[in-house]
This record gives structure tokens, C-alpha cells and sequence, in this order.
């Protein structure tokens, strides 16, 4: 965990070196965003339906996507990382968060060649994962500045994280004394997605941490409890989230349990293969 400020835009800093599970991972959309420093062989990243698989080297940043982003590690994989919150990587980006939804870039070209070589260098010859993250984490201190309207989005995004996106988006923008249009720009600027698109990945990625993949599931009341209208609407926005439907979903879950119990990754990462 960071220190303040930092705490208030990151949920953490992360080490992660080793054999991946499977070539290639699913990451179904969820409220949030990451940052990758790359120190082993270059990693793929495929990302919305349009995109073409692409290969990074030095790392990359994801804001809050809104498709499923397909991940390929090399067989050795080494870098260090960031779990931002939704509205987390503003302050760091050179360009409006909205640019980047579902395309992701180097971090080259978001701090440029020169930053990210002297920082890969420094990471690179650290004496262990906790100067490197230490040393991260300096790197993320020196480059945060000031982002205008991150407070109203900080806010508005706490209250639909705290009632898993059931908050009215009418509600919040009532009470924050802005037109919905303005919230909704200043959303699309910080974040990349507009507040009721980010409470329906807040309601989804909560409904799916409630499935237990090692019972029976039951969808009707599963996404009667969530708020959803029916389970053909559950299944619409599953689907539309994923890629998958939700029984599929729990077929490739109950896979990565059984082939890789207790996996650093196990939790959200699928395997795509």
C-alpha cells in the first residue's frame, strides 16, 4: 500500500516475477486501471474488439476498460506495477483518460523515453522487490500533479464503489451541485468512462466476486440480489462485459482453480486458451 498522497489514487504497488499459468490471460473489465514497468521479455496486449494484439517492452498503462483485455506474458515474466483506482492515473497521464479507454499505451509514450529508461535502469539493478516498489513509488510522488474536478470524481466513484454502482447517477449529480453533463465530462476526462458506465462495471465486478465456483450457482437469484431486472439482463450484460456467457464463465473459473490452485493471479485472471 502507498503512503499518502498516493493512497488516495492507488489500491497497490505489486512485484511479479515467474512462469505465467497460461500464454495467454483474460482480464474481464473491472473499476479500475494498471500501470505495468517491464523489466523481462516483452509481454501482448490485445484490447477491444478492433484492436490488433500488440507487444510492449517497456510496459504499458490501462485505464478502466470497457471490454475484456486478452494479456500474454512471455514465459518469464518480471515487472513491477500499479492497481490504480478508477480515477487513479490522471494525475500521471499527459492526456485525457477517454484517450486511452480500451487502447492501451507504452509508458513510453506517456512519460517519455528518457523517464522510463533511467527508471527501468534503477528498477533493474535494485537490491529486491522492496526498493523497487520503494523506488516506484517515488517515481509516482515526483510525477503527481494537480487534476481538475479529481475531487467531484473521487467522490461520485467512492459512493457507487460503496453500493456496488446501485447509487442513481441522477442522485450523485443532484448532490454534487453539477449538471449531469458536466459530471459525466469530467468523469469521461479523469476516468475514461462516463459514472453510469463505471456503476455498471462496479455492479457486474461485485456480482461476480459473490459466485463461489466451487458450488452450485443459482443466476435467477444471483442477479435478482445484484438488482439486475431479470437473468436475461444479467446475461446481456455479462456477455457484453466479458465475452462470455456466465455459465461459460464459470466453466474457465473452475479450470484456473483446478489447474492452478492458490496462483497469484487466481481471482480474475482467466485462461483464454
Amino acid at each position: 500500500m502507498p503512503r499518502p498522497p498516493l493512497d488516495g489514487l492507488i489500491d497497490d504497488l505489486y512485484y511479479l516475477e515467474g512462469a505465467p499459468p497460461y500464454a495467454r490471460l483474460t482480464l474481464p473489465p473491472m473499476p479500475g486501471a494498471f500501470l505495468i514497468v517491464n523489466l523481462g521479455p516483452p509481454f501482448r496486449i490485445r484490447a477491444g474488439t478492433d484492436l490488433e494484439t500488440a507487444e510492449y517492452a517497456d510496459g504499458c498503462v490501462v485505464t478502466t476498460p470497457t471490454r475484456a483485455v486478452e494479456f500474454g506474458y512471455p514465459p518469464g515474466t518480471r515487472s513491477v506495477g500499479v492497481h490504480f483506482k478508477p480515477w487513479g492515473p490522471a494525475p500521471f497521464l499527459p492526456m485525457p483518460a477517454a484517450e486511452l479507454c480500451d487502447r492501451p499505451v507504452t509508458l513510453e509514450q506517456v512519460w517519455g523515453r528518457a523517464t522510463v529508461a533511467g527508471l527501468r535502469d534503477r528498477l533493474a539493478t535494485a537490491a529486491g522487490p522492496h526498493e523497487m516498489l520503494t523506488l516506484l513509488e517515488e517515481e509516482l510522488t515526483r510525477r503527481l500533479r494537480e487534476s481538475a474536478g479529481l475531487e467531484l470524481v473521487r467522490h461520485t466513484s467512492g459512493v457507487l464503489a460503496a453500493t456496488s454502482g446501485a447509487a442513481s447517477i441522477g442522485g450523485l449529480t443532484v448532490a454534487a451541485g453539477v449538471s449531469s453533463t458536466h459530471l459525466a465530462q469530467r468523469f469521461k476526462q479523469l476516468v475514461g468512462v462516463t459514472p453510469k458506465r463505471l456503476a455498471r462495471t462496479y455492479r457486474l465486478t461485485a456480482t461476480v466476486f459473490a459466485i463461489d465456483p466451487a458450488g452450485p450457482v443459482d443466476w435467477g437469484d444471483l442477479a435478482t440480489r445484484a438488482g439486475y431486472f431479470d437473468q436475461a439482463h444479467f446475461g446481456h450484460e455479462f456477455r457484453e462485459f466479458t465475452g462470455l456467457t456466465p455459465t461459460r464463465y464459470l466453466e474457465v473459473r473452475r479450470r484456473f482453480l483446478r489447474e492452478h490452485p492458490d496462483h497469484a493471479l487466481d481471482g480474475w485472471s482467466l485462461p483464454t486458451d
